[in-house]
C-alpha cells in the first residue's frame, strides 16, 4: 500500500505549523494589527492638535530666532545669533533672569510651606472642613484676568481697599502706590500669586495626605511621638512624592508667567515686575521685533526643559522607577 504525501507549500511565519495553530498565529496577527489601527485612529486627531499647535510653532520659532524679523511676510533677513547675542545684555531680560529666580525661591521657602500648612490642618477632624477647602480653592477657580483685576482694585492707591482698611486701624503709613511702586511691586504680586495658587498645592497636598495609612501615625502616637515628631517622621517622608511634584509645577510655574502680572501691572513701574513671557510680548506684540521675541521664548523654552529633564533625573527619579516597578508587577 503507498501512501502520497503532499508538499506543504505554506510560506512565512506559519509555515510548517498544523492548520490549527497557522489560523491561531493569524487570528493573532489580526488582533494585534487591529489594535494598533484602532489606537493610532484614537491618537491621531491629538497628535495632529499637537503638531499643529506645539510642536510646528516650537519650530518656526527657533528658525524666526535667527532672523531679524518685524511678523509680516516670511523671514527673510538673516542675522544668525546676534538676537541671542543681545538677549544676554539685555539689562531688562537679565533683570526678568532675576526676578524669576525671586518668585522661585519666595514660592520654594512661603508659599509651598503655608499650603502644606493649611493642608495639614485641614486634613483633622473640624466643623466646616469641607466649607474652608472650598473657600481656599475658589481663588485658583478664577481666571488670571478676572483676580488681576480684583487686586489691581483692591491695592489702588488712596481709594484702594487695602489703603482705607489701613486708614481705619491706625496705619496708613504702611499704605501707598502697591504696584506703582518698584519697591514694594514684588511684593505686592507675589501675594497676590500666593492667594491665587497656594488653593491648588493645598489640595495637592491633602490627596497626598489622604494617602498616608493612619496605622502608621496610630502607631506614633502609641509610641509616645508627638505631633511634630510624628509628622516629621512619618506624614512628611510619605507625602514626598507629592511634595516633590508640586514643586516642580511651581517653578515652571514661575518661569512661565505671564497674564497675572501683565493685567496688575504689565511689568512696570520701569520693569521692575516684568518676567521673561512680558517681556517676550511687549517685544514681539508691541514693538513687532518678533525675531527677537522668538529668541527670548526659545530661551524660555531651553530653561525650562533643562530644569525638566535634571528635575526628572535627580529628583523625580526614584518616583518613576516605584511607577515602572508597579506596572511590571501588575503586569504579570
Amino acid at each position: 500500500m503507498t501512501s502520497t504525501f503532499l508538499p506543504d507549500k505554506r510560506t512565512g511565519p506559519d509555515a510548517g505549523l498544523p492548520p490549527p495553530a497557522a489560523d491561531r498565529a493569524r487570528s493573532r496577527a489580526r488582533r494585534r494589527a487591529l489594535n494598533w489601527l484602532t489606537a493610532t485612529g484614537f491618537q491621531l486627531p491629538a497628535l495632529v492638535l499637537f503638531m499643529g499647535l506645539v510642536l510646528l510653532p516650537m519650530l518656526f520659532a527657533l528658525y524666526a530666532a535667527f532672523f531679524r524679523w518685524g511678523g509680516f511676510g516670511m523671514p527673510s533677513d538673516y542675522i544668525g545669533g546676534e538676537n541671542f547675542t543681545r538677549l544676554f545684555q539685555d539689562e531688562v531680560f537679565l533683570g526678568d533672569l532675576w526676578r524669576c529666580l525671586v518668585l522661585v525661591v519666595l514660592s520654594l521657602v512661603l508659599q509651598l510651606p503655608f499650603a502644606l500648612a493649611m493642608a495639614v490642618l485641614l486634613n483633622q477632624r473640624m466643623r466646616g472642613r469641607a466649607v474652608y477647602r472650598m473657600l481656599f480653592f475658589a481663588p485658583y477657580v478664577l481666571s488670571e484676568a478676572i483676580t488681576g483685576v480684583l487686586f489691581g482694585m483692591i491695592f489702588a492707591p488712596d481709594d484702594g481697599f487695602a489703603d482705607q482698611l489701613l486708614r481705619r486701624i491706625g496705619l496708613e503709613g504702611l499704605g501707598g502706590e502697591w504696584f506703582a511702586d518698584p519697591s514694594t511691586v514684588m511684593a505686592t504680586l507675589f501675594l497676590v500669586m500666593t492667594w491665587k495658587y497656594f488653593g491648588f498645592h493645598m489640595m495637592l497636598y491633602l490627596a497626598g495626605l489622604q494617602a498616608v495609612p493612619k496605622e502608621l501615625t496610630e502607631a506614633a502616637l502609641i509610641d509616645g511621638a508627638g505631633p511634630w515628631q510624628r509628622f516629621r517622621s512619618v506624614t512628611l517622608p510619605l507625602l514626598a512624592p507629592t511634595l516633590r511634584i508640586s514643586v516642580f509645577l511651581s517653578v515652571i510655574g514661575a518661569i512661565q508667567l505671564f497674564d497675572l502680572v501683565w493685567v496688575t501691572t504689565a511689568g512696570g513701574p520701569d520693569h521692575h515686575s516684568e518676567t521673561m513671557a512680558v517681556t517676550m510680548f511687549q517685544y514681539g506684540f508691541k514693538r513687532y521685533q518678533v525675531g527677537y521675541a522668538s529668541a527670548i521664548s526659545v530661551v524660555m523654552f531651553g530653561i525650562s526643559l533643562v530644569f525638566a529633564l535634571v528635575y526628572q533625573r535627580f529628583v523625580l527619579r526614584r518616583d518613576l522607577e516605584g511607577a515602572t516597578t508597579t506596572m511590571r508587577g501588575d503586569g504579570k
